[in-house]
């Protein structure tokens, strides 16, 4: 998860907005010489996306699409979002697919809670209504070959919320501003004494693996600036369920059926805008250590990982990119 740190403020006057929405915290904070944007007016715009793409939302779109026969249609942001999602699950070989919804339901982590976890004669029959191939996007009419089939945009509406609500304030004429919804984050802009935005990257620690330190505060691993883009974090670190004798990830895989169990701890990537770092942060925690910092590098990625080494220590890595967002 991601924290923004706040620097003092310079000539313009420091505004803040704060609140809950998507089933998380949300914070905007930017400089101007008047208040540019009310807490309502954002609070509007972050209604509208869950009653387009909100699972816990009845009547939304999304919800709409999964109990239809064949096609729904949608509205323009529920179809940019779609269309992302098929860059990306294209450009990752369908380790980022938003048809994984039955699997996180089957697995517990979906809006209808459970009383077992499957068996795997459950998870290869869920697995045959997986794959985005099974969707067409045609406009703004959203089809399925079967009935079955259902949509999961979590692992990417969020970023595409903190693009909107962050392209809202640049219409508005504010020239500096960090947006952060659920610890993903967007900046434009330079602070009045000409720094940037600093952001704390959380993380279990190397000794114990806790997310906590003696005194409950979080472990911040690195801290960074930016003074423009987006910066995501996805992991398994702070989402789980009990199974068996350990524990079980949300982040489910859809070719396999079955939650994330590799060594990968979390990734945080830093892209242009929330939307694209929000969906391929969710892909390489999908990935091997060594095959996620090499798709990194050829996607133009930039992006910090967070995993655990073979005799189980707590290790990181980033890409050389990466390192020059560093503050700490």
């Amino acid at each position: 998860m991601l924290f923004p740190f706040l620097l003092k403020s310079g000539e313009q006057q420091l505004y803040t907005i704060t609140g809950f929405a998507q089933g998380t915290g949300y914070s905007l904070r930017y400089y101007a010489d008047t208040e540019r944007v009310s807490k309502a007016q954002v609070d509007s715009l972050l209604q509208q996306i869950d009653a387009s793409m909100s699972l816990y939302k009845p009547g939304s779109l999304i919800n709409q699409f999964n109990a239809a026969e064949r096609y729904l249609r949608v509205d323009d942001g529920f179809r940019t979002v779609l269309q992302k999602s098929f860059e990306i699950y294209q450009k990752t070989a369908g380790r980022f697919d938003v048809t994984v919804a039955p699997l996180v339901q089957l697995w517990g982590f979906g809006p209808v809670p459970v009383q077992r976890f499957p068996d795997s004669s459950e998870v290869r029959e869920t697995l045959k209504q997986v794959g985005m191939s099974k969707l067409r996007l045609k406009g703004n009419v959203l089809y399925k070959r079967n009935p079955k089939i259902c949509i999961d945009l979590n692992g990417i509406a969020q970023g595409y919320s903190v693009d909107l609500v962050a392209g809202f304030l640049k219409a508005r004429g504010i020239q500096s501003y960090m947006v952060e919804i659920g610890g993903e984050v967007v900046v434009h802009g330079l602070k009045p004494d000409q720094s940037g935005y600093r952001i704390g990257i959380e993380g279990p620690t190397p000794e114990t693996a806790d997310l906590t330190a003696s005194d409950g505060r979080p472990v911040f691993r690195h801290i960074v600036e930016l003074k423009q883009g987006a910066i995501t974090t996805s992991g398994n670190f702070n989402k789980y369920l009990k199974y068996k004798n350990g524990k079980i990830s949300h982040l489910i895989d859809p070719k396999t059926g079955y939650p994330l169990n590799n060594r990968m701890i979390s990734v945080t990537v830093y892209a242009a805008d929330a939307i694209t770092a929000d969906g391929y942060d969710n892909a390489l925690m999908a990935m091997d250590v060594e095959e996620a910092i090499a798709f990194a590098k050829k996607a133009n990625l930039e992006a910090y990982f967070i995993y655990h080494k073979p005799d189980g220590r707590v290790a990181d890595t980033l890409t050389t990119g990466f390192k020059t967002l560093l503050v700490n």
